[in-house]
């Protein structure tokens, strides 16, 4: 969601601040695999306390669809979903307020660069490939990066964005230096784009949803398209290191409860869609439906297991922030992943 990106430079300084101060307590790199594990509850109930990354949207459908069909207390655990703190999930999953949240491969580079190794693991891609990309109404004619020559578009300032961009224009045979870039936080972009905006960086399964449903004709490019890096996971589920030590096989319960939640969602995106609205009635119903009936062939797209992260991609975005020098320092290969608490 566009709205989420309003945090991003005050939780990647908060959490940088937090690990170079010491305040996180330290812990190992995780490094990633490709193992599955069968998870399965045993004995009593289990707290598990969950954060959201922003407000309840279809990239969290699964959770509460697990909550509704009783997933989670079949796995005998008591989830509580929550809304994040100031300084972001991360900071709150690291410290361990929550054992599990919401975070995207490229907020996690920071984690991964501190001094103070941070405790937080990346276990599950909730949706399996990066589906932001630049939208823009048709009228425009933006049909591809070189198309943002002399056009509006709205940036947030971030040093990442920027080099994302550059990389796209440039390779598309067009000059970065023509794009006007307007300091701008757009949390309407229907609104914005038929104002004084002529392009949004969105994930398509909701802000470029918006646009469908507000009957604009649009067009939009993937960043994954053009330059292959680009096809980072954005947004993963993210897990307190040390508790997945201490207890991995709640962990592996947890992971397995979600993974029915969002495999329900892709066999009944319709049912889904009304899960969620029931949850959080602030919703649209008819944005919901839209969003959902597109994300059920992208939550795990080609892949066989949901939540899976392909170490060859996860290590090819940051391999390119290394090279390009945009991370405080190199992140080693499979830092930060693992696939070993995933069921089938």
């Amino acid at each position: 969601m566009k709205r989420h990106r309003r945090k991003t430079m005050k939780i990647w300084k908060k959490l940088t601040a937090l690990a170079l101060a010491g305040v996180l307590t330290a812990g190992l790199c995780a490094c990633g695999n490709s193992g599955q594990a069968n998870g399965a509850a045993d004995g009593e109930k289990k707290d598990i306390t969950f954060v959201l990354d922003w407000t309840p949207n279809t990239n969290h459908t699964g959770l509460y669809v697990a909550e509704k069909m009783g997933y989670f207390d079949e796995a005998g655990l008591n989830v509580t979903i929550v809304q994040p703190p100031e300084d972001g999930a991360t900071t709150m999953v690291a410290s361990g307020q929550a054992q599990f949240g919401i975070d995207f491969q490229d907020y996690l580079a920071p984690v991964y660069t501190s001094d103070e190794e941070v405790p937080v693991t990346a276990v599950a891609a909730i949706i399996q490939h990066n589906t932001s990309g630049i939208i823009s109404l048709k009228e425009d004619g933006i049909e591809s990066p070189k198309g943002l020559e002399g056009k509006n578009y709205a940036t947030w300032g971030l040093q990442l964005e920027q080099a994302i961009l550059k990389n796209v224009v440039t390779a598309d045979g067009g000059d970065f230096d023509k794009v006007n870039l307007i300091p701008e936080y757009v949390t309407d972009v229907p609104t914005a784009l038929q104002q004084d905006i002529d392009a949004v960086w969105v994930y398509y399964a909701w802000d470029g949803i918006s646009t469908k449903v507000a009957g604009l004709d649009t067009n939009m490019f993937y960043f994954k398209d053009i330059t292959p890096e680009f096809d980072y996971y954005s947004p993963v589920i993210i897990a307190n290191t040390d508790f997945l030590a201490d207890d991995p096989d709640t962990a592996k319960a947890f992971l397995n409860a979600v993974r029915k939640g969002y495999e329900y969602a892709i066999e009944n995106p319709d049912d889904a869609a009304d899960i969620l609205c029931e949850a959080v009635p602030e919703l649209d119903p008819e944005m919901v439906k839209e969003s959902q009936e597109w994300l059920a062939d992208q939550y795990k797209a080609e892949v066989d297991q949901w939540g899976y992260i392909d170490p060859e991609r996860w290590n090819a975005f940051y391999n390119w922030l290394n090279e390009n020098g945009l991370s405080e320092k190199e992140i080693p290969e499979n830092c930060g992943f693992t696939n070993e608490y995933l069921s089938k």
